[in-house]
């Protein structure tokens, strides 16, 4: 007799909802989503669908009921669990808008716990959208697997941020100052600093004077340096976020 095909496909389509997920649940589906499972993915009635709702894991669902521009998907059972996401905030200065949204792409797909906007003095953008940024944070949760978004903070200034620190976490201070002023370089620091952590990257024309102050003047901060170059905002991000997740990982 043939074998019995594996379940679910393995190419099976993942697929973010923000309907809560349980076993026996229906799901409806429609617009965008809709339109991908039904008309670029070709799915139809009997179809395996991997779901996440960003807190509960992974489910397997199949389509239930298959309609021109919606779907109704019944959850069958949990695929896999919820993320053992890090403790890891990325702190970045808002750039234009094509290289934020690849920076939150980025960020998502290594893990990232918080991703907070900071306005300096120097910031050459005073806004974020936190819809389309949440929007490629889904698609990037969707392609690589994770089953949990990253926690979008509002805006807010760096001074009030700093403010509000908490004790127990490492602020690791990205500065183009800080190979000069003695920061160790980024996989040194990270190692003799382990726990929760955070990476502060200013914006494109770097931190003034008194941001600096202000910012080694905290307790938790760890001035680190990225190499001996000068990095954009958002190659210093994702390559300090890189170095982080490797080491807490080993």
């Amino acid at each position: 007799m043939p074998a019995t095909p594996a379940w679910p496909p393995e190419s099976a389509p993942r697929l973010y909802v923000s309907t809560p997920l349980s076993e026996g649940a229906a799901v409806p589906v429609d617009g965008n989503a809709a339109h991908y499972l039904l008309h670029v993915m070709r799915l139809k009635a009997g179809d395996a669908v991997l779901l996440f709702d960003g807190t509960s894991g992974e489910w397997l669902a199949r389509v239930e009921e298959a309609r021109k521009r919606d779907a109704l998907l019944l959850v069958e059972r949990r695929s896999a669990a919820p993320d053992r996401v890090p403790d890891f905030w990325l702190c970045v200065a808002p750039i234009k808008k094509a290289r934020m949204e690849w920076l939150v792409e980025k960020a998502t797909e290594l893990g990232v716990g918080e991703i907070h906007p900071l306005l300096t003095r120097r910031s050459v953008v005073d806004k974020v959208n936190p819809d389309r940024m949440t929007a490629h944070m889904v698609e990037a949760a969707e392609q690589c697997g994770r089953n949990s978004l990253p926690i979008f903070q509002e805006i807010q200034q760096l001074k009030a941020f700093l403010q509000n620190f908490p004790e127990g976490r490492h602020l690791f201070f990205a500065d183009e100052n800080a190979r000069a002023e003695g920061g160790a370089p980024v996989a040194e620091a990270v190692t003799s600093h382990s726990g929760p952590g955070a990476f502060l990257i200013g914006p494109e024309g770097g931190f003034t004077e008194e941001e600096r102050d202000l910012i080694r003047a905290l307790p938790q901060t760890v001035p680190v340096s990225l190499g001996q170059f000068i990095l954009r905002a958002e190659t210093a991000a994702i390559a300090a976020t890189a170095v982080w997740m490797a080491i807490a990982h080993s």
